[in-house]
């Protein structure tokens, strides 16, 4: 598994300090999330599952634990909006060119505003995929921020 992704080198580029994690990725999970944590032996709140939504019509990308579920009007909320909703797979998989199951935030084809859960950053470190199935990168979560310029933000149910 080629460990150089859009996401990789983007990071490497801005000079953030992460480390790369290799996993079997198992399509037929219930939950792509805690099967990447349970993989990894970590605890499921530090693996940071990234999910594309639209607010108001516009898209948006969302990091949370992979251990909790998106509140749509807290998402909202987090990007001034009235109304979210999760965006269909295909599309998602065209605006980031990355596939479900190895969508990163890093790098995406067309930018979108960030919002990130706020506990994620009382985490030493998070697992945030790295741009392909079954490759995340490890790092600080105040780094994951910075580099995507990424609104902190309550948005779990």
């Amino acid at each position: 598994m080629p460990g150089s992704t859009r996401a990789t080198l983007l990071l490497s580029n801005l000079g953030v300090s992460f480390t790369l994690h290799t996993y079997v990725y198992d399509p037929n999970a219930g939950r792509i999330g805690p099967q990447a944590a349970d993989a990894l032996r970590v605890e499921a709140r530090r693996v940071l599952k990234t999910l594309m939504a639209e607010v108001d019509g516009k898209p948006v990308c969302v990091i949370v634990p992979s251990d909790r579920e998106v509140s749509m009007k807290k998402l909202a909320a987090a990007f001034h909006g009235k109304a979210a909703k999760m965006m269909a797979a295909a599309d998602a998989e065209r605006l980031t060119g990355y596939h479900v199951g190895g969508i990163s935030p890093f790098a995406q084809k067309k930018r979108v505003a960030v919002a990130i859960k706020q506990t994620a950053l009382d985490e030493s470190s998070v697992y945030i995929n790295g741009g392909q199935r079954g490759l995340r990168v490890e790092l600080a979560p105040d780094d994951a921020c910075q580099a995507l310029g990424a609104t902190v933000a309550a948005l779990v149910v």
